[in-house]
């Protein structure tokens, strides 16, 4: 008879909130590198580890550049981009 509460340690149970990830057998200078670049930015080795997971694996965002250009001409009226010139001082447009 078997015993399914008790699992491998590298088996994920995806249905907790907050699931561990035991990674085995990596090569030193990998966890060099995750060190190094966690410590470029301030942060833990754990926490770049989780940043490169969650960018590598999780859904981007489905909205174009082309789609957030459009979306900054609906903000604001054309008095908020007016450029004002002065004329006298030399400023505006060439003769």
């Amino acid at each position: 008879m078997s015993d399914d509460s008790r699992r491998p340690a590298d088996i994920i149970d995806i249905n907790s909130r907050r699931a561990q990830l035991i990674v085995r057998d990596l090569d030193p200078r990998v966890v060099r590198a995750l060190k190094v670049r966690a410590a470029k930015k301030g942060i833990s080795a754990e926490a770049e580890h989780r940043a490169i997971l969650r960018k590598a694996l999780l859904p981007r965002p489905s909205r174009s550049i082309e789609d957030a250009l459009l979306d900054l001409l609906d903000r604001g009226d054309e008095a908020d981009f007016a450029v004002e010139r002065d004329f006298e001082r030399g400023d505006g447009p060439a003769p």
